[in-house]
């Protein structure tokens, strides 16, 4: 384009075709750019059966299942690993924050002196041992105020590196 032409239609001929293709064009771009909406969890956070069609949406087998306490929880696995998840922060059946969590029967023999290994190199979920020396693993996951589904793909989505690498770590199954 020369120095002194301009985008704009001569003067006399109006807003032309030009014009009006620029803009409309423009316009296009600018709603195309624009991000898609995040699917929001509902104010008061998840249901027990919320959490089931979303493990079973991202393709994970999911079944509540009763807890010694009298509360459910939801069993579900990953690469081979079974984990639970534990809903908190209930008020009349839904639920501001879950926790995804892991146990391993070791009959005793986990040396538990590894443990601060653990807690010390990774950031988002903590490992602890049990009464009988068990290991577990959990990470907490906070869904109210303002948590959509796309953020808590993403935690799954830690959750099961961390998961994974804890398994790896401590040679368990």
């Amino acid at each position: 384009m020369k120095r002194n032409q301009s985008i704009l239609p001569a003067a006399g001929r109006g807003l032309g075709g030009h014009l009006r293709t620029w803009i409309a064009a423009t316009l296009l771009l600018l709603l195309a750019a624009a991000p898609a909406s995040a699917r929001d969890i509902p104010g008061a956070g998840v249901s027990i059966d919320d959490i089931v069609a979303w493990l079973h949406g991202a393709g994970y087998s999911a079944q509540i299942v009763p807890d010694s306490d009298g509360q459910s929880h939801v069993k579900t696995s990953s690469g081979g690993t079974n984990f639970g998840v534990y809903m908190f922060d209930c008020k009349e059946g839904r639920c501001g924050s879950i926790q995804f969590a892991a146990g391993f029967a070791t009959h005793g023999h986990f040396d538990v002196t590894r443990m601060n290994e653990w807690n010390h190199d990774n950031r988002w979920a903590r490992g602890y041992y049990d009464s009988t020396n068990d290991p577990w693993v959990e990470m907490d996951v906070d869904l109210t105020p303002g948590g959509s589904y796309e953020l808590l793909d993403d935690e799954l989505s830690t959750w099961n590196n961390s998961l994974a690498r804890f398994v790896k770590l401590y040679g368990l199954q």
